[in-house]
């Protein structure tokens, strides 16, 4: 008989009691909703093949990084309106076809002191929606960590998307997610127990050596907007539109129109909102990372601001 794998309730980082925001490219960081206070969910990252012997790699449009980390992802969104690059396959030492992938984490690290991804109920999203380009045909699949993609033989649940040479959406409900067809184990994991235990999300490209152009241009939850863009987004190209930060007075310059600025905490909560021709006293706002956007007639932008 089948068992099914299941993470204890205590290794749990977050319930899902709200639905993610539906990222369209407006930031460096996927809002999931389900973030711990450690504020690391929802920031981008890469991965390939070279633990397992490949020699895979990305090749992005322009160099990562920013002032708090660098490999940051802000240069790429800003550049293509999405994350994209060329996913670059080789074999190296691997018997079996190269690859390279895409993700977030939906929770974040388990602590200050403990890197490790914690897991999160991601049941209530009701499954992932994504609009995408792709050369080579990915695969969205369900990240549940070391410990548990190991006991599942690292056949995690997933969808198999077409490769797409123009922007395409597309809908999955939990249950679509599938192991893979060559896993005979008696271990199983549905797309549905492993929404409720997710650690990771990832836009995986395996393939026969070569190079494949990619762009994720948004995802979100079952019943997001996903291809549909959103009413703020990132300043694209030279602009001069920026937020200036001294000390805790929030100021802009460049914004040559009537627009409203509101400050976001990492849960996509609006905890400061004011004219973006007058200066925001942010003295009340706790320590952290907060988003601010600007939309006016002619302007719409996000930047990311560190409070100390």
């Amino acid at each position: 008989m089948n068992k099914k794998l299941t993470l204890a309730s205590a290794l749990l980082a977050a319930t899902s009691a709200f639905a993610f925001i539906t990222w369209n490219a407006d930031s460096d960081k996927v809002l999931t909703e389900i973030g711990n206070d450690t504020e690391t969910a929802g920031y981008w990252f890469s991965y390939g093949d070279d633990g397992d012997g490949g020699a895979s790699s990305v090749t992005w449009p322009v160099p990562l990084g920013n002032e708090y980390s660098p490999d940051a992802m802000d240069p790429v969104i800003a550049e293509c309106g999405g994350i994209c690059g060329t996913a670059v396959l080789a074999k190296g030492t691997l018997t079996y076809n190269p690859f390279v992938g895409i993700g977030f984490n939906v929770v974040g690290e388990t602590s200050a002191d403990d890197k490790t991804p914690a897991a999160g109920n991601a049941s209530a999203w009701g499954g992932l929606c994504i609009t995408y380009t792709a050369a080579a045909g990915p695969n969205l699949e369900l990240g549940l960590g070391d410990a548990v993609d190991a006991t599942i033989g690292y056949a995690n649940p997933n969808v198999a998307l077409a490769k797409a040479s123009a922007p395409t959406t597309k809908k999955m409900a939990w249950a679509d997610f599938k192991q893979p067809a060559w896993y005979k184990e008696a271990t199983k994991m549905s797309g549905t127990d492993a929404a409720a235990q997710l650690v990771a999300v990832k836009f995986k490209i395996q393939a026969v050596p070569g190079s494949y152009e990619f762009n994720i241009k948004s995802i979100g939850p079952f019943d997001g907007k996903c291809g549909e863009g959103n009413a703020i987004k990132a300043v694209r190209g030279a602009s001069s539109a920026k937020a200036i930060l001294s000390g805790r007075t929030l100021s802009f310059a460049g914004v040559n129109t009537v627009a409203t600025a509101e400050v976001l905490n990492l849960q996509g909560q609006v905890v400061a909102k004011g004219s973006a021709a007058s200066a925001l006293n942010l003295a009340s706002l706790d320590a952290g990372v907060y988003m601010v956007r600007v939309a006016g007639k002619s302007v719409n932008f996000t930047n990311k601001i560190v409070l100390k």
